[in-house]
């Protein structure tokens, strides 16, 4: 049986960190809520985080100095916590960067490989 979810990804959790670092680099603070619909959209839905996913990998980069937060109000006037990246964290976003696209590209060449191609060119 599938459910509405089928169709939809996790965010594997090594991407996490740089769909949120880049989230809070491009916006500014956000609070977690704003972080995950944000990925949400820009992935067209693709892409889903849930609390249970978000709010310990936020903890985990508040504590590695990538984000900090402080408390403030949400757009409905509740109280929220805002993240925002730091220094060090424009640093780990460049990291993640460099390693994203140095690991998708390795992965593109296991899935563009083309058997038939490469036995024609051997001969």
């Amino acid at each position: 049986m599938r459910n509405d979810r089928a169709d939809k990804a996790d965010v594997l959790q090594g991407t996490l960190i740089l769909l949120v670092l880049r989230t809070l680099e491009a916006l500014g603070p956000l609070h977690g809520y704003g972080i995950a619909r944000r990925i949400e959209q820009i992935s067209k839905d693709v892409l889903q985080l849930n609390q249970g996913t978000l709010y310990p990998a936020l903890l985990r980069m508040e504590q590695d100095g990538w984000i900090s937060s402080k408390w403030g109000a949400s757009e409905k006037n509740r109280k929220a916590k805002f993240y925002s990246i730091t220094a060090a964290g424009r640093k780990r976003l460049a990291k993640e960067t460099e390693d994203w696209r140095r690991m998708s590209s390795t992965i593109e060449r296991f899935v563009g490989f083309d058997p038939k191609r490469l036995a024609e060119e051997r001969g």
